[in-house]
């Protein structure tokens, strides 16, 4: 049978959610935590829709003997972090035989690469070994994951407590030591930097909030490590069918130097998790970098389990 693929157009919206409604009915199989509105044709819809009127947004349908059977969309943010980009959403692709990904891909990124645009970001189910090995074929790695679990019914731990103003400056050096290990090897990330002012600011105003839950583990009755819970709906990077039904989000988690190694990340982490199971969510969500040698251990190891991943290419090298 012939497969056509050609650039996306406003006529193709309708088959592309349907065949996103399929791809996420499969996906909450392996899943259930994730959010089951995408599995109706309408709202799965809406998201191809919202991403097709994103700025710059293009991609391609694939149709075999006139039946679509893949599609894939991408568009660039506005952040310098990320290079000269296009992203592949959560709801950006969708296919009935992952081969075909590689045949969007082909027209696709043709596109995106004349624009200039060398840095592809793709969200996949993580579930879908295929499509990650069809995606992996086109020379994209596995750069980070998102992780959902249960909440904890309860959390008793004596090192534990919520922070308070006096814990400030701590917090802040935490910051630090997150960003500072997430620019060193092998992670070697790019972020915007921040004075020690703003983080001293920004500790200082969430600790105040009703918005977050701040915890922070001692040893021997020195703060060593901190963690933030918060609803997901705070979060930009987990949205539509990447953001699970009724979820609170383990959004940050560090431990000084000196300290790892203790089993302090592990009782942050867990204190989120009991916050989460407080507060009535049905699930709990993360993400970490698979450079990150000790949240990618940390994480998994405290129950996560991989949702989506997201895949990095850089076109060029």
């Amino acid at each position: 049978m012939t497969l056509d693929v050609r650039p996306f157009g406003d006529g193709d919206i309708e088959s592309a959610g349907r065949l996103l409604a399929a791809r996420h009915v499969e996906h909450r199989r392996h899943e259930a935590l994730l959010d089951p509105v995408f599995e109706d044709a309408e709202a799965a819809t809406a998201e191809v829709a919202a991403v097709w009127s994103s700025e710059g947004s293009s991609g391609a349908v694939a149709l075999r003997d006139g039946t679509p059977v893949g599609y894939l969309l991408g568009a660039p943010k506005p952040d310098a972090t990320w290079g000269a980009n296009v992203w592949v959403e959560a709801a950006g692709v969708a296919v009935a035989d992952a081969e075909t990904a590689r045949d969007l891909y082909l027209v696709a990124a043709a596109r995106w690469v004349d624009e200039g645009r060398t840095a592809h970001y793709a969200l996949v189910p993580s579930h879908d070994t295929a499509l990650v090995d069809a995606f992996f074929r086109l020379a994209f790695g596995l750069q980070h994951v998102h992780g959902v679990r249960e909440p904890m019914t309860e959390f008793v731990n004596p090192t534990v407590r919520r922070a308070c103003h006096d814990d400030v400056p701590t917090l802040v050096e935490l910051d630090f030591a997150l960003l500072n290990h997430q620019a060193g090897s092998p992670v070697f990330a790019s972020a915007v930097g921040f004075t020690r002012e703003e983080a001293h600011a920004d500790a200082e105003e969430s600790i105040d909030s009703a918005d977050y839950e701040i915890f922070v583990a001692e040893r021997d009755g020195q703060v060593v490590g901190g963690s933030v819970g918060c609803a997901l709906t705070k979060s930009s990077a987990h949205k539509g069918l990447a953001r699970p039904d009724d979820a609170g989000f383990l959004g940050f988690a560090a431990v000084l130097p000196e300290a790892r190694g203790t089993g302090a990340g592990r009782a942050v982490g867990e204190a989120v998790l009991g916050w989460a199971g407080e507060a009535g969510y049905r699930s709990v969500v993360t993400d970490w970098r698979v450079t990150n040698l000790l949240s990618s251990r940390a994480w998994p190891a405290l129950g996560f389990r991989p949702s989506f991943f997201r895949l990095h290419r850089l076109v060029g090298h």
